[in-house]
């Protein structure tokens, strides 16, 4: 899927990873006007509740509510069901749970949804970004390479009938290969230059990341604990709008060359 320089804020999610309300308030006055989309974990819904996706939704924000549900069908169904009626646009679950949880997920969710509203986005996550090959082989005892497993997983989440999945952007071309151009790609471990690894290790910056396919982007820290959070968030979008206009320059010179080659 090749996005438009005007769908690109639309498809950058801010993780708001902080354990309170004030902490979110701080965050979203110093980027408003900026940010279209946010993400809220585990640390803030534990620690808000539902209330937090009503403040982000009353603030005109799109929120990826991203509790990563992984339990026996019937429970992940209950839990889409609830998460269906809090109005968040996207949600996820662990593909690590099986085809038959992802299919009751997504069921759930559908149930849960009022009629006339449209479905949240349900995708399913493959292997987090902070893992590597040895946690993978030696610590979670699943054998292969990392970009293996995340394909079977991938695979197994359209089959489940999901809209996507969360992967590394390295992993993009290989998932949109297989599963098509339409099967969305959510892609954290997203890191503009200059700035710290963290404890992600399959990381890309955010123009290489559309570059390769990435549907939406989540960035977190690199904004929301940046002294300048709205400074390098413009500084994220001009660095991805220059990297998209190099492209497309190149792309003309190619198409002039190969036109006057054959003429």
């Amino acid at each position: 899927m090749q996005q438009q320089l005007t769908d690109v804020r639309e498809r950058m999610i801010v993780a708001l990873d902080f354990s309170s309300m004030d902490d979110v308030k701080q965050c979203l006055d110093r980027l408003q006007g900026h940010i279209r989309y946010v993400k809220v974990g585990m640390e803030l819904a534990y620690a808000e509740g539902p209330a937090i996706v009503a403040f982000v939704k009353e603030k005109g924000l799109k929120v990826f509510v991203d509790l990563k549900v992984h339990d026996i069908p019937n429970t992940a169904k209950g839990a889409m069901k609830s998460l269906a009626r809090l109005g968040a646009d996207m949600v996820n679950v662990h593909a690590a749970g099986g085809v038959a949880m992802m299919a009751a997920a997504r069921e759930g969710l559908e149930q849960g949804t009022a009629a006339g509203a449209a479905r949240p986005l349900l995708i399913g996550v493959t292997m987090l970004t902070s893992t590597g090959l040895q946690t993978m082989n030696q610590e979670l005892a699943i054998p292969g390479a990392v970009e293996d497993v995340v394909l079977h997983y991938a695979m197994m989440t359209k089959r489940a009938g999901l809209d996507g999945v969360v992967a590394s952007p390295l992993e993009v071309p290989m998932i949109k290969k297989a599963a098509g151009d339409s099967f969305v790609t959510v892609t954290p471990g997203i890191r503009p230059r200059g700035t710290d690894q963290g404890d992600q290790t399959r990381i890309t910056t955010p123009e290489q990341a559309f570059r390769l396919g990435s549907d939406y982007l989540v960035i977190g820290r690199a904004i929301t604990g940046a002294s300048d959070p709205a400074g390098v968030w413009q500084s994220i979008v001009a660095a991805i709008e220059a990297d998209r206009s190099q492209q497309a320059f190149t792309r003309e010179g190619m198409e002039r060359n190969d036109d006057e080659h054959n003429g």
